[in-house]
């Protein structure tokens, strides 16, 4: 087998989650890098649009792994790749981005509007100005980045059959969106529960510095659709924290915190409805947090050990509280509909109407 092929089977590998049941009627979607989905699905299509060719540079802005996607991807196909990131990218991976061949560039100071996100969006434009031939995956805004996500759905529903209740993390908007989307094609009652960090802007907060990293977002992507979701839960570095750790110590799965998160709020969710099939988005490995989150003197030094709520305070309005865990019945409504709390549309409130929801 050449390099090539050996490369196209890792790729393959990594890109569709294992489904594992946790109890009963709850399993978690477990990715050992879920982010390798969405960019191996974009640069795939940009190739067949004639978007990118053996020579095109491809420059995004990340901080985490949907760059160790593109750069597994363009190992495999041979396009420079440069990734404009920032200093809280973690530095074992950014070795292993390099290692991958390629280029990090950091982004030192932060925009004063949209903080260190604008800040590298800026960067990769003057990227892109410099190189004659480029392409920007973009996944906040790429259509291709939702569209992904079918893969994912069709494996989960492959595993586990009728699925009532999809819960996850939400950054881009493209793994939460898509998938239960998709879903939906089979199972349109099926409810949606996405996972944000307090400081987002994503579900109606003001932006912030957000200790729990890999979910929330500073600017308001294009691939976020809120009519998506049923219920937004809002959860602090504590409990995420916490949760990932249990969600190891029970079930020997050795993920990040976005995972945690996810699992916190999709076990609350089952141990409420045990009738239901919930399947919970686990996005990501360990493997980056051994020093920090599963590290208990590193928790112990910075207040995390043995904290956090254990149950989730419900909202009315989103914008209020920037601390804890907390929720709010978001109804599949728009942003602006429920940041003004107009009530849900009639289809939203009939749909699962065989079933009760707690």
């Amino acid at each position: 087998m050449n390099r090539r092929a050996a490369l196209a089977d890792a790729v393959e590998a990594y890109r569709l989650p294992r489904l594992v049941r946790l109890t009963g009627n709850t399993y978690a979607a477990v990715f050992s890098l879920m982010k390798l989905l969405p960019a191996d699905h974009i640069l795939r299509a940009a190739t067949l649009r004639g978007d990118v060719r053996p020579d095109t540079t491809i420059v995004e802005t990340t901080s985490g792994t949907f760059g160790l996607g593109l750069a597994m991807r363009t190992a495999l196909t041979g396009n420079p790749l440069v990734l404009v990131s920032d200093p809280v990218i973690d530095d074992r991976l950014r070795e292993r981005l390099e290692l991958l061949g390629a280029r990090v560039d950091i982004v030192r100071d932060p925009s004063p509007v949209g903080g260190y996100q604008a800040a590298r969006l800026d960067r990769v434009a003057q990227v892109r100005a410099e190189i004659a031939d480029t392409f920007c995956p973009n996944q906040y805004s790429n259509p291709d980045n939702p569209l992904a996500y079918a893969l994912a759905a069709e494996a989960v529903a492959e595993a586990v059959g009728q699925v009532d209740c999809l819960v996850g993390p939400v950054g881009s908007g493209g793994s939460m969106c898509g998938t239960a989307n998709n879903l939906r094609t089979a199972f349109p009652e099926m409810r949606a529960i996405g996972v944000d960090t307090h400081l987002s802007v994503l579900f109606g907060q003001p932006d912030g510095h957000r200790r729990l990293r890999g979910l929330g977002n500073s600017l308001m992507p294009a691939n976020l659709d809120h009519r998506t979701f049923d219920e937004v839960h809002w959860v602090g570095a504590a409990e995420a924290y916490q949760a990932t750790r249990e969600l190891f110590r029970r079930h020997a799965l050795f993920t990040g915190p976005t995972s945690g998160a996810a699992y916190l709020v999709g076990r609350w969710f089952a141990e409420r409805n045990p009738d239901a099939t919930t399947v919970i988005m686990c996005p990501d490995d360990g493997y980056r947090y051994q020093d920090t989150v599963y590290h208990a003197g590193w928790l112990a030094e910075n207040h995390l050990l043995d904290r956090g709520e254990r149950e989730p305070t419900p909202v009315a309005d989103p914008t209020r509280g920037t601390s804890g865990w907390a929720f709010l019945p978001w109804q599949r409504r728009s942003l602006d509909e429920v940041l003004r709390n107009e009530p849900a549309p009639v289809s939203a409130e009939l749909r699962g109407g065989r079933r009760t929801w707690r």
